[in-house]
């Protein structure tokens, strides 16, 4: 039976906080959401969004309006707390904890007996019980007592995170047995998906495990792109093949890996443990690798022009999505425009504008283009052909345009 009677304090209000804050909203529950950024407050106490996600607009505003959620720059007492920020990694792949550190710093005081403490931001393992239980210990809390903390890891795909917040199935662990039902019991309050009781260590090493089965296999279909285009084999028709078999599913290759996820949480293993994670390290420098090999392929087409126009079609780091964060097509861009490799021009529909390019309609880009880059297989590319581009050079990294 769900408990509307329980508050709760979300902090972070990005990509992930904001559509749990907004989806509690609407049912039923009070939420109170907090962000370091004056700017996100005040567009979520508007009503209005910072980031694209389909429906979440209509999930905030109702939110909002029904008076369910709102958003502050500081933390407020509430039951639950759920700590939603960031976890990039640092310059030599060693994992930053610090936003993880200052957000359960400022709940700390905040923090009352009953209350239940959930980290859902990826993390190493560990973090649960040795920087978000151990600060509030620190801060006076009975933490394992009458202060219950556990992590579960979000687990949703950019694009269909409304979807996956109720339907997917949930990992939970608490840093003990009791804080490990306490979570279980609200997870259970608005999951259809089975939400699947363990310990934090556990669940944290479970969302890494997840991201780094798909980078190991993604790196596989990377490798097999650098061979094939050696031997003059089409990839993408050679994988279609090979799936073929009743036990192969290869992945699809692309121009590299990002994401907050993929391209980040790998590292996490191998940071604690580089002795052991041969495999894990060596898929993500064969993933990370591939830009470079595809502004390559660019620097020989642009070599049989004088002054080339590249069209670059997309940023994000997945399809659909406005989402930018460790695009290998944002990295591609940036380091052919720094390389001063011809004229670009660039596309990316799913923004309005962007810092460092000036955007334009891709039917735009692909008409005034000597080459065109594909580096994200948009809906709205999808409708190119090949025969419509025969006077240009195609590079098509993601293999949709025939």
């Amino acid at each position: 039976m769900v408990n509307f009677d329980k508050t709760i304090c979300v902090v972070g209000l990005g990509y992930i906080g904001l559509p749990t804050a907004s989806l509690l909203g609407t049912k039923g529950f009070k939420v109170h959401g907090v962000d370091a950024s004056k700017r996100i407050v005040d567009t979520i106490n508007q009503g209005r969004i910072h980031i694209v996600e389909p429906d979440l607009d209509i999930l905030v505003k109702s939110a909002v309006q029904s008076g369910n959620l709102s958003a502050d720059l500081e933390p407020k007492q509430a039951d639950i707390f759920i700590i939603a920020v960031p976890t990039p990694f640092k310059a030599n792949h060693e994992p930053d904890l610090s936003y993880v550190e200052a957000a359960t710093r400022n709940i700390a005081p905040f923090v009352r007996p009953g209350n239940l403490v959930i980290l859902e931001s990826t993390s190493p393992v560990g973090t649960t019980d040795g920087v978000v239980a151990t600060i509030l210990r620190e801060a006076g809390h009975d933490v394992g007592g009458d202060v219950h903390v556990a992590h579960c890891p979000e687990r949703v795909l950019p694009g269909r995170i409304l979807t996956e917040l109720v339907e997917n199935d949930r990992i939970v662990g608490g840093i003990n047995d009791t804080s490990t039902e306490a979570a279980v019991e609200f997870y259970k309050s608005f999951v259809r998906g089975e939400v699947l009781a363990t310990d934090s260590r556990t669940a944290e090493m479970a969302k890494l495990t997840e991201n780094s089965f798909r980078d190991v296999n993604i790196a596989f279909a990377n490798e097999l792109s650098l061979l094939c285009d050696k031997e003059g084999i089409n990839v993408w028709n050679l994988i279609s093949l090979a799936n073929r078999h009743p036990r192969v599913n290869i992945l699809q290759p692309g121009p590299g890996v990002g994401g907050h996820c993929i391209a980040v949480d790998p590292w996490f293993i191998v940071a604690r443990n580089p002795e052991l994670a041969r495999i894990i390290r060596t898929a993500r420098i064969v993933n990370d690798s591939k830009p470079e090999w595809v502004i390559s392929k660019v620097k020989a087409a642009a070599d049989k022009f004088k002054k080339p126009v590249i069209g670059c079609l997309g940023l994000s780091f997945k399809a659909d999505v406005d989402d930018l964060r460790e695009s290998p097509s944002v990295e591609i861009v940036h380091k052919l425009k720094q390389e001063g490799i011809g004229k670009l021009l660039v596309a990316e529909p799913n923004l309005t504008k962007h810092p460092e390019f000036d955007l334009m309609p891709y039917e735009e880009v692909v008409a005034k283009s000597d080459i065109v880059l594909l580096l994200v297989n948009h809906r709205q590319f999808r409708k190119l052909k090949a025969v419509d581009l025969k006077e240009k050079i195609l590079i098509d990294t993601r293999g949709i345009i025939v």
